[in-house]
């Protein structure tokens, strides 16, 4: 099944972000339904460090805003998303092509919304791992999502784009 406009146009906006697009990752699949994103982390001059492997630092900007990004589309405005906190596990080098699947399930989106409902933040940890295309990991990645309900006070982006001038 060949993607929606939609979804053409958010893969080329993600790409296109310049703190991602300097990563050397790009986003090679987005679900639908925009719950599972795919990315594909090259070794190419850009990543490479001097081993010769692919850098640490590049393997993480690859998948850091991933689960932040699928929650904040689902939970909509009124909430702010963002990554509190990472741990790494390097497994082996990069000395190919990685890629991660970042997933959120229904359950799990609906397991956050029934926990903001009863406290206004809460801290979620997701995993991800970067994988070459053998299926050997070359670093686990367990990412902590900060989600806190916004402040009746704090203008949402939207508030502020579509406001008219008084």
């Amino acid at each position: 099944m060949s993607e929606s406009w939609k979804i053409k146009l958010l893969r080329w906006k993600f790409n296109r972000y310049p703190a991602y697009r300097q990563s050397g990752a790009r986003v090679t699949r987005i679900s639908e339904d925009f719950r599972e994103i795919t990315v594909r982390l090259p070794l190419n001059r850009t990543t490479r460090n001097l081993h010769g492997t692919i850098y640490g630092g590049a393997m993480y900007a690859a998948v850091d805003p991933l689960h932040a990004v699928i929650i904040a589309t689902h939970l909509g405005p009124d909430f702010h998303v963002w990554m509190k906190a990472a741990r790494i596990d390097f497994k082996r080098p990069g000395r190919s092509d990685v890629f991660a699947h970042a997933r959120v399930t229904q359950h799990e989106l609906d397991e956050i919304r029934q926990t903001l409902a009863h406290t206004p933040k809460l801290d979620r940890d997701f995993t991800v791992n970067l994988t070459d295309a053998h299926g050997n990991v070359s670093a686990h990645f367990v990412l902590t999502v900060h989600i806190k309900r916004r402040g009746k006070h704090e203008h949402r982006m939207d508030d502020l784009v579509f406001a008219r001038p008084s």
